[in-house]
Order: C-alpha cells, then sequence, then structure tokens
C-alpha cells in the first residue's frame, strides 16, 4: 500500500514539473514574440515617413519648377524692358506727348501690345506676342466701330496729308494714343501698304510674333520717315517695309501707274462699263445692298467716298465717309 502511495506521489511531481515547464516556454516564447510586433511597429512607421518625405519632395520639386517657369517668363519681360520706365497711358488720351525710353502697353482690353520710345520721344518699336482681332460684339465700341472718338494729337498730324495713323490698327485691338499713332501718310494709311498690311492681318484671323520697327529722318521730328512691320500669319512669316510716302505718287514717277479707261463716268469708276446711277448692274444679288466686292467686281475701285453716287448704296460702318479703304 506504501509503495501504491509513493508511486502515486511520484506522477503527481512529474505531472506537475511537466506543467510547469510548459509553461515556462510559453512565457518565454511570448517573452520572443514581443520585440518581433515592435520590430514591425517600427518598419511601417519609418516607410510611412519615408513616403511622407516623398510627397513633400515631389510637391517642393512640383513648386520649384512652377517658379522656374514664372521667374523664367518674369525674367524675358524684365529683359525685353531693361532700360525703358514702364509707365500706364490710357487708350483715349489724345495728348500728342511722349516721354523717353518708356514702354507701354497699347492694346485694348486684356491684350499686351508693347510700345517703345527712345531717348528723343519719338514711337520707334512695338512688339506683341499674338494679335487679337477687335471684337465689337464683346468689346465696348463706339458707334463708328472704333474704341475711341479721336487718336492722339502727335506733332504733323495737323497736315492735311497725314493721318493718324495707328502703328496696330483699332480692328487689331490697338488703343489710339500717342505710343500706337503717328503721322502717316493718307493714301499708304487707307489703301496703300499699310492698309494691305491690317487687311491680311485681319482675313488670317489675327498674327503672331509681331514687331514693328519705326524709323525717323532725324532726332527732332516725330514723323516717321519707313516703317517695316514683320508677322506670322497661317505659319509663314511675313515682312512688310515701305516709305511713309503716297504710293501713288512713287508709282507714278516709276510709270507703274496705268491711265483712267476712256468712258468712266467717275474717278472710283474704272471700268467706265456701267452707267452712273445704274445700280442694279452693281447689285448683283438684287438686295438693294452693294458689297466692297460687288463694287470691285464691277470695275470701281477702293475707297469709295460720300461724294460717289454708290456710296448711298453701301454700308460706311465706320461712319468716316469712306467705304473700302
Amino acid at each position: 500500500m506504501k509503495k501504491k502511495m509513493n508511486y502515486i506521489l511520484l506522477l503527481l511531481m512529474t505531472v506537475f514539473m511537466i506543467g510547469c515547464t510548459e509553461a515556462e516556454d510559453t512565457a518565454s516564447t511570448e517573452g520572443e514574440e514581443q520585440p518581433k510586433t515592435e520590430e514591425v511597429a517600427t518598419d511601417d512607421a519609418t516607410n510611412e515617413e519615408a513616403d511622407t518625405e516623398k510627397e513633400i519632395e515631389e510637391k517642393n520639386t512640383s513648386d520649384n519648377e512652377s517658379n522656374n517657369s514664372t521667374e523664367e517668363s518674369t525674367n524675358t519681360t524684365d529683359d525685353q524692358f531693361s532700360g525703358y520706365e514702364r509707365i500706364n497711358i490710357d487708350g483715349g488720351d489724345q495728348s500728342g506727348h511722349r516721354e523717353a525710353k518708356v514702354v507701354v502697353d497699347i492694346g485694348f482690353g486684356d491684350r499686351e501690345y508693347w510700345a517703345f520710345t527712345n531717348e528723343h520721344g519719338q514711337l520707334v518699336r512695338v512688339v506683341a506676342e499674338e494679335i487679337t482681332l477687335q471684337d465689337d460684339e464683346t468689346e465696348d465700341v463706339v458707334s463708328s466701330g472704333r474704341y475711341y472718338w479721336d487718336e492722339a494729337q502727335v506733332p504733323g498730324v495737323e497736315s492735311d496729308q497725314l493721318d493718324q495713323g495707328h502703328v496696330i490698327a483699332d480692328s487689331l485691338g490697338g488703343v489710339s494714343n500717342a505710343y500706337n499713332i503717328t503721322p502717316q501718310e493718307s493714301t499708304l494709311n487707307r489703301h496703300g501698304d499699310q492698309a494691305y498690311m491690317e487687311d491680311a492681318i485681319r482675313k488670317a484671323g489675327g498674327a503672331t510674333d509681331f514687331e514693328a520697327v519705326i524709323t525717323y529722318p532725324d532726332t527732332v521730328t516725330q514723323i516717321p520717315s519707313s516703317y517695316q512691320y514683320t508677322y506670322t500669319i497661317q505659319g509663314n512669316e511675313v515682312v512688310d517695309t515701305f516709305d511713309n510716302v503716297n504710293p501713288d505718287e512713287v508709282n507714278e514717277s516709276l510709270g507703274l501707274t496705268n491711265d483712267e479707261p476712256s468712258g468712266s463716268s467717275d474717278s472710283n469708276d474704272s471700268s467706265g462699263a456701267t452707267e452712273k446711277g445704274d445700280v442694279s448692274s452693281v447689285d448683283t444679288n438684287g438686295n438693294g445692298q452693294v458689297t466692297i466686292q460687288e463694287a470691285k467686281d464691277a470695275g470701281f475701285s477702293m475707297p469709295i467716298t460720300s461724294d460717289h453716287w454708290l456710296y448711298e448704296h453701301m454700308q460706311d460702318r465706320d461712319g468716316d465717309g469712306m467705304v473700302g479703304e
């Protein structure tokens, strides 16, 4: 009996020792796993921090690129204006005075057309990255279709032979102050090279890389001796150079002017085939209104002035007494 009791006691002690060992192993295992959990958490925090740093770096890179682009644009403008004082002049200012060595925005509305004067106050250069045509349906224009009622009184425009000529016309978005006006020979301005240049840009719907260079015979006068226009329309660069003279007189002196055909009943009728007052032979669609093209097709030269019999059948949108100038 005593042996049996010893055996049972030995068995219980064995079981107790095995249980303690397993508990100790379990505690040891759990104690070893804890650092692994902390390590994983540390790795996740490190990855999140790295992602945040990457996002900040990418944002800084983007901001730097944007700032560099803005700085480059600003530097380009600053380089262009270097040596000139930028001033603001109302687009309708009729004073003929110009400041020396200044740059002025002569674009109507939001347009940026830059005009430069030299040390003598002469307008010598006008540039524009893009020429945007006038839109008389959305822009504030007067009844004549122009932005302003009159142009600046630059010295020289009082001559009967000189117009207040826009370097960039109203129809091309130019204002009418002294930084866009030069005394220009009237025939040249109305239907000479200046008019042809403006018409070409209008028909093309605008232009880019526009530059006008204006020269003078001396440092005193405000009347230019010549103009050079460079611009791009429909992908083609155009260079127009012409003197500030009457082109008809030049052509006549060169023997390039054809005589008026005999039988012409009016100075604006170059064909002599249309009877004076017979509008039906000019008004081809019979609507009672003669277009510039219909008049040209009938042999009439432009402009048609208010003293011409055909004038009353045409539209003078700017009210200046001429159609097709």
